[in-house]
């Protein structure tokens, strides 16, 4: 089970690096969109951080299902605004901004609460 852990810990973190770096490589364009990075890691974060929790609770291992339950709204949030909008030629800036503020967000979440 801790290889099973460990290789969910690093698709989670390769989701996060599609969604992240899909955003961040259109900082410098004119028409920011949600491109394929963007979408297919918003829902490997999703689906591998369900997963992830899973793994935690069969292992016995303490989690904390309020900070757990965040996380996935926020990372719901992000995968759903990615899912709806992956079609459009263009995106208001304020809700492109939104989708990497709010992934920024789950990671501080991550990181920070203790």
């Amino acid at each position: 089970m801790d290889t099973l852990e460990k290789v969910l810990l690093i698709v989670h973190l390769v989701g996060f690096a599609a969604l992240f770096g899909g955003a961040a490589v259109q900082l410098r364009d004119r028409d920011l969109v949600v491109n394929t990075a963007m979408l297919y890691g918003a829902i490997t974060q999703v689906v591998s951080g369900i997963l992830l929790v899973g793994v935690l609770e069969g292992q016995d291992v303490a989690v904390d299902n309020a900070k757990y339950g965040v996380k996935l709204a926020v990372a719901l949030v992000v995968a759903v605004l990615c899912w709806v909008n992956r079609a459009k030629e263009r995106l208001p800036t304020g809700l492109f901004y939104a989708i990497l503020a709010l992934t920024t967000a789950n990671v501080l979440i991550a990181v920070l609460w203790t």
